[in-house]
């Protein structure tokens, strides 16, 4: 997102806040001013005090679904307490609209597709966490008019993902795997459905959602036209990496189906599916196999150890 907004808005400066627990350095430009903290305990007042902020884009989060019954503590800290901070800033501040990404594990198991007005009903730690740090935005907007958009992104993929954690990212985790002769590993039948979503085509409607005033106080899905088995997906990225042997490990705890309704997304951001999955996942590939060969992720110990699956042992 700093990238296109320096390439394509370069009338604005842009501000960089991540701890870096699960990103890099060198994935930041070089014109993009850049502070390491942790959002979850590190003050940010010195960076709205020094500058006229007009908009906020929250991504920051440990996105680790699947992983999050058994980091609860810290799933918490990453995106409620971390969020909490961000939002007592944007009133403090006086910012112009703060753009949350929440996700969507808030939806958790409902009817497909998912739609923007359907009772969220997470099934894990991360999906509350997300839907709690959304109301406490709208509660921020009702008592402090606080401007906000709150963006659910479906299955975003591409290039500078973080390929080197075994917890979340599925495409990714199976390039790193190719790359270091691994098989692709499922959970269960594969018969799960995702939308998946190429970064590049959510790139101008995030910005649209922060300076849009049809977007102000909405929530949007955003992506997700197409719907693709998991089995299918990894058929489809073993023809773009030359080859690939599918292992099926144990079921876990997951939703069947996620995918959402996207209608709003087009008619508020513009949001257009110009990269199909198979053009996403070479370009995705190419960049993977350009890389460094970085550390991989690995929990040393989890908050609990009661049934955390074979496979993360």
């Amino acid at each position: 997102m700093a990238e296109w907004i320096r390439s394509n808005r370069p009338e604005y400066q842009v501000i960089g806040v991540d701890d870096l627990s699960g990103g890099y350095r060198d994935h930041v430009r070089e014109d993009v001013v850049f502070h390491q903290r942790d959002l979850s305990k590190d003050t940010i007042d010195d960076l709205f005090s020094a500058n006229d902020i007009r908009y906020v884009f929250h991504f920051s989060a440990y996105a680790a679904e699947g992983l999050s019954p058994f980091i609860r503590m810290f799933n918490y800290n990453s995106n409620l307490v971390a969020t909490a901070n961000v939002v007592n800033n944007c009133i403090q501040h006086g910012i112009e609209r703060l753009v949350f990404t929440s996700s969507m594990a808030v939806y958790g198991i409902g009817e497909p597709p998912f739609d923007e007005a359907d009772l969220p009903n997470p099934i894990d730690p991360y999906g509350v966490a997300k839907y709690a740090c959304e109301m406490d935005i709208r509660i921020a907007g009702e008592q402090h008019q606080l401007d906000w958009c709150i963006i659910r992104p479906h299955n975003v993929y591409g290039c500078n993902q973080n390929i080197w954690d075994k917890y979340r990212n599925v495409l990714g985790i199976w390039m790193y795997k190719k790359l270091n002769n691994e098989p692709f590993t499922i959970f269960g039948d594969g018969l799960q459905k995702r939308a998946f979503s190429y970064v590049d085509d959510c790139l101008e409607p995030l910005w649209n959602a922060a300076t849009r005033a049809s977007c102000s106080r909405q929530i949007i899905n955003l992506g997700g036209i197409t719907h693709t088995s998991l089995k299918d997906a990894a058929a489809l990225l073993s023809e773009v990496v030359g080859g690939a042997e599918i292992v099926y490990l144990e079921q876990r705890h997951e939703v069947k189906n996620a995918l959402p309704s996207y209608q709003k997304s087009i008619d508020l951001l513009d949001y257009v599916d110009k990269t199909g999955l198979k053009d996403g996942l070479t370009q995705m590939w190419n960049w993977a196999r350009q890389q460094p060969d970085r550390p991989r992720m690995h929990w040393e110990k989890y908050e609990v150890e009661k049934g955390v699956y074979t496979f993360w042992k």
